[in-house]
């Protein structure tokens, strides 16, 4: 077998250790020395852009939100689906991912940081959605883990009642809230519900038809 190749360090704001390695074909991102995200598993991840995106792909000029760079497959699909006049905004808290991005993660996801259509945004999604307001006909929010937030202990400020406002405020009407969890959260939902959106809950596998973990994609319409 062959061993792992460490390809880049960096810290996350919370002082989290974040480093980026290969074995073979597989990349892995690892935080705190656990698995984050790997290579080979990033349907789910394609499946939050397609389901966020579903209804505002059909507007003239789209502007999404994609919080969370990881590996760039999110952002691809989302490309992928969105018309030639749209934006795409990609707040990403640690510079380091973004270069990984630029330089050896790029292929895996058809260098989509090379779209025209993107925009990046260097910090904190919440403060982007804070100055963001009805500025976003849908946000994409691949984050951690998802509400039961794992890297950093700040990000469960995102998935909170005043998170979930600031999503809501930066939303066009009939905008929609994609987030993407490793786990099923009822707490989550309610909170939606009682911020004022109409919910819908999708559950995929990590590798869609081919299996792996299940994941939960939670939709919010407004």
């Amino acid at each position: 077998m062959r061993p792992w190749e460490l390809l880049g360090q960096a810290r996350t704001p919370d002082g989290e250790d974040m480093s980026l390695t290969r074995q073979g074909s597989e990349y892995v991102i690892l935080a705190s020395g656990k698995p984050l995200m790997s290579s080979r598993m990033h349907g789910s991840e394609e499946a939050l852009a397609a389901f966020g995106c579903r209804e505002v792909r059909l507007r003239d000029e789209p502007c999404v939100l994609v919080g969370g760079l990881g590996m760039g497959f999110t952002l691809r699909a989302t490309l992928d689906v969105l018309p030639p006049a749209a934006t795409v905004v990609v707040a990403e808290l640690v510079p380091a991912v973004v270069e990984w991005n630029r330089g050896p993660l790029g292929p895996l996801a058809g260098q989509p940081l090379k779209d025209k259509r993107v925009r990046i945004e260097i910090g904190d999604v919440a403060a982007t959605l804070r100055a963001s307001h009805g500025r976003f006909d849908a946000v994409l929010l691949d984050v951690d883990n998802g509400p039961a937030a794992f890297t950093a202990s700040h990000n469960t400020r995102l998935y909170d009642d005043g998170g979930i406002a600031a999503a809501r405020a930066a939303l066009r009407a009939g905008g929609v809230l994609a987030v993407w969890s490793a786990w099923e959260d009822r707490k989550f939902e309610q909170r939606l519900r009682y911020a004022g959106f109409t919910v819908q809950v999708e559950r995929v596998r990590g590798r869609l038809k081919k299996g792996g973990p299940r994941h939960t994609i939670f939709l919010g319409h407004l």
